[in-house]
């Protein structure tokens, strides 16, 4: 047993375990189609023995019900033998009833002795079963904190840059803006437009008081940058 197994097994150590094939919730982490093949033969060993266990069960019911009704005759058939004497046919009935009775008792015996040992074989199944589980979901539970963890990181360095190039923007948004409304007032509009400039701060990264409705000439600077969400 590997180390970490030994480590599971002291855990597990007088604990009432589930049988996990019998488990909605296990079936769920664990889709047969999915299983490790050494996982899905235990699995099936482990169907195999509770599915025999059920057979035998229904089994012992049915001898039972047999033998409860030979036993039942056995009276009758005694009577008959007395009022009819020792060589009465009935005698023949009888020890087959008794013979019957004793097959009987030895296919219980069997059956008995074997569900004797099936708990055992159950529960050595289920557990490792469970130790598979185990280790399975341990890996799983690592791999995915490794993953996260990267995620985590990528998405800090992300925010830092991110919260840059927005303050980069901003900041050109407002160059442009000052370096568009000082042309206008220097040089004029129509100068402006000889020069085919495309930049509307009407429009694009506009940069004024909500109640400014003053030309371009007269925009208030207000560079405030926005609150970045």
């Amino acid at each position: 047993m590997a180390k970490r197994d030994k480590k599971y097994a002291k855990a597990l150590t007088g604990r009432d375990i589930p049988v996990l094939t019998l488990d909605e919730k296990w079936k769920l982490l664990f889709p047969r189609d999915e299983m490790p093949d050494k996982m899905r033969d235990i699995a099936d060993e482990l169907d195999e023995l509770l599915e025999r266990r059920e057979v035998i069960a229904d089994q012992v019911k049915k001898v039972k019900l047999v033998k409860k009704k030979l036993l039942e005759e056995i009276p009758r058939l005694r009577q008959q033998i007395l009022r009819e004497g020792e060589h009465s046919r009935k005698q023949y009935e009888l020890d087959e009833r008794m013979r019957l009775i004793s097959d009987c008792n030895e296919k219980i015996d069997e059956y008995e002795d074997e569900m004797l040992d099936l708990p055992r074989d159950i529960y050595r199944l289920n557990y490792d079963l469970m130790l598979q589980s185990m280790a399975i979901c341990y890996t799983k539970l690592h791999s995915n904190t490794v993953e996260i963890e990267r995620v985590e990181n990528w998405l800090a360095q992300v925010r830092v840059e991110l919260k840059r190039q927005i303050i980069q923007k901003q900041e050109r948004e407002i160059e442009n803006f000052d370096l568009y409304s000082y042309m206008h007032q220097i040089f004029g509009a129509e100068v402006v437009d000889l020069f085919d400039m495309s930049y509307d701060p009407e429009h694009k990264h506009r940069v004024r008081t909500p109640n400014d409705n003053t030309g371009v000439g007269d925009f208030a600077h207000v560079h405030e940058r926005q609150t970045l969400i």
